[in-house]
């Protein structure tokens, strides 16, 4: 037994002594490294001191919450009738209508808008368009309308608009 406790003993001494010529060469290869390694390393900059800044504009409007316009009240009196339920025509923009012709029942012109390849039959006081549009008068030629639009400042001002008689050979 004590032979075996010697072997165990001794072997890893052995080894290890087979392991000294490697330990050498990483011993020069430190060596070399310091060599070439920078030895003054620069100074950090100098670190600015902190200037605290005051915010004053606590009563200005927030620029990122969305606000309504405020509506003035020196407007004329005109704004449009949001409790009036919406004609099927006050769904397209007034650019997607149009007029292709008219005609004329016991004395009333009528009309004939085409929308989303349907056609429409619209006489006076009829509404169009997305701008609250009502129709004024109703010829062979066009339809004149009467719109309601908002402004910036959030006033409400009536404009003319009209919907020619698309010709014949001509497709939009």
């Amino acid at each position: 037994m004590s032979k075996f406790i010697a072997k165990i003993v001794v072997v890893p001494f052995v080894l290890l002594a087979g392991c000294a010529s490697d330990f050498d060469e990483l011993k020069d290869w430190v060596k070399q490294t310091e060599k070439n390694a920078p030895r003054k390393i620069e100074a950090l900059p100098e670190v600015k001191q902190f200037e605290p800044f005051a915010y004053e504009g606590f009563d200005l409007p927030d620029p990122f919450k969305p606000r309504k316009l405020a509506v003035n009240q020196n407007s004329k009196g005109i704004k449009p009738d949001f409790d009036r339920r919406k004609e099927p025509l006050e769904s397209f923009p007034l650019e997607a209508l149009k007029m292709v012709g008219s005609l004329t029942q016991n004395g009333v012109v009528y009309g004939l808008v085409r929308a989303d390849k349907t056609v429409y039959r619209v006489k006076a006081g009829n509404h169009m368009g997305q701008n609250f549009g009502k129709i004024i008068e109703v010829t062979e030629a066009q339809i004149k309308l009467k719109e309601i639009v908002q402004d910036t400042a959030g006033d409400w001002s009536e404009r003319q608009s009209d919907l020619p008689l698309l010709e014949e050979g001509v497709k939009k």
